[in-house]
């Protein structure tokens, strides 16, 4: 399978659910390995936000993402039919806060992507295979889910509303290629006992009877007849839909529950192969739940590091290297950069048997210089914090601190060496601070703590 883009730009025009401000959003096609990113062009065209769940910021009643000052709220839609379209990488802009939510589902967004049609690119996807079962609860909501092996990806979702469902309150979706005729057209929902306090907390303010669903149990108090009931001539029934809205499916909540789950899931950046089976679910523990995921990701990939197909094309090649670094040979290390994103980068190092120092270090058992190991993986963070500023080919980067740097085996003709290295702490003017991990068949071999400093050339 490989990545995907869309082959012509589409629009979308509408208000924000809660903000109830009008936003106009265009998705452009992107590159291979681009993702999808946010550009507000009411605040600045250069910055992106990408969808990624370490930028979500907020999950009061929506998913909102935030990086630097710019914020984008209300993603879950649109990120959900991008997803269910096989679209890895494309550019949004938008020019407001949040993303419109037309009728309260994805259909739309959906109908429009694919009229714009789908571009197959070079690289090939990048897959989170679900090996072993993975539980995630949330003890003071009761919300669980169970992540299985799979060879699809797969959804049953299970909601809990016992006041308002005695059934109905399951949906199932059991392979993700029929999204668009069982999920896409499933819109959002509410309760009429909950409408005074969205309203208190300055949510659904461009919520109406077009893009939700209200269902009803109890009696209308006084204040919100006069607040919303009688301005709009909106008739209630008990044990009802206001003013009698059909449901698209009987189980339409449960299913819009689903959508909103595939729409986070895909912060992962990644396609899943895997059955996802939630009770409770919603978007504060679908975070969270990715969060556990990520971490138990992390936890293993510290132990046996990255794992790549290196016979996959690079993210950057040596030439596309040195149009970053200043680097040539023969101290020019990093041969390819692998993945590179806001806060972390993956680079290769194929130990040849014909490097320069390996007639002294040593004759008859070359080793590769533990230093060197350091001035190769520095490398790969030079790219890194150049990939940061326009024109990078005008800096220099100037390592001003190495700590805890270890040595764990050593390195000989032969062995490819993959490092990552991952922020420390933010970029802040001109100083990048990361710690690096380099690993030869699946063991770390050198690590350290980086300092490093970008200048403009003199």
């Amino acid at each position: 399978m490989y990545q995907n883009t869309l082959s012509d730009k589409v629009s979308f025009s509408g208000n924000g659910i809660h903000s109830g401000l009008n936003s106009n959003l265009i998705i452009y096609p992107a590159d291979d390995n681009q993702g999808i990113s946010f550009i507000r062009t009411d605040i600045d065209k250069n910055i992106r936000v990408l969808a990624n769940f370490k930028n979500v910021f907020s999950t009061s009643r929506s998913t909102n993402l935030k990086y630097k000052n710019i914020e984008i709220h209300t993603v879950e839609h649109i990120l959900a039919a991008l997803y269910s379209a096989k679209i890895d990488n494309a550019t949004i802009e938008i020019n407001n806060i949040e993303v419109p939510i037309l009728d309260g589902s994805c259909k739309d967004f959906l109908k429009g992507i694919k009229k714009a049609g789908i571009k197959k690119l070079k690289t090939k996807v990048n897959y989170l295979i679900i090996k072993e079962k993975i539980e995630f609860t949330d003890e003071i909501s009761g919300s669980h889910y169970l992540i299985e092996p799979y060879d699809k990806y797969s959804i049953n979702s299970k909601i809990s509303y016992k006041n308002y469902f005695s059934e109905n309150n399951t949906a199932i979706l059991s392979d993700i290629n029929n999204f668009e005729n069982e999920i896409a057209s499933s819109r959002t929902f509410c309760f009429l006992d909950e409408i005074e306090f969205l309203i208190e907390k300055n949510l659904i303010s461009g919520g109406d009877l077009d893009n939700a669903i209200v269902f009803v149990k109890n009696k209308v108090s006084k204040n919100l007849k006069n607040l919303i009931f009688e301005k709009f001539k909106i008739n209630v029934q008990k044990n009802s839909i206001l003013n009698n809205n059909k449901l698209r499916f009987s189980n339409e909540p449960a299913r819009h529950k689903i959508l909103d789950i595939i729409g986070d899931f895909s912060l992962l950046n990644k396609r899943i192969k895997g059955k996802i089976t939630t009770f409770k679910p919603g978007h504060k523990n679908n975070i969270a739940c990715i969060n556990y995921i990520y971490k138990i990701m992390r936890d293993q990939e510290k132990k046996i590091g990255p794992q790549l197909n290196l016979n996959e094309k690079p993210f950057y090649n040596s030439e596309d290297i040195k149009k970053i670094l200043p680097h040539r040979d023969p101290f020019l290390f990093i041969d390819e950069i692998r993945d590179l994103g806001e806060d972390y980068i993956i680079g290769v190092k194929y130990v040849k048997k014909n490097e320069d120092y390996f007639r002294g270090h040593f004759p008859k058992e070359p080793v590769m210089p533990g230093v060197l190991q350091l001035e190769t993986m520095a490398q790969a963070g030079g790219v890194l914090i150049l990939s940061t500023v326009e024109n990078p080919q005008d800096y220099l980067t100037f390592f001003m601190k190495i700590d805890n740097a270890k040595f764990k085996q050593k390195v000989i003709p032969g062995d490819t060496i993959i490092f990552k290295l991952e922020l420390i702490s933010p970029i802040r003017r001109g100083l990048c601070h990361m710690h690096g991990k380099g690993y030869v068949n699946n063991k770390i071999v050198v690590e350290a703590d980086l300092l490093a400093q970008i200048a403009k050339k003199q």
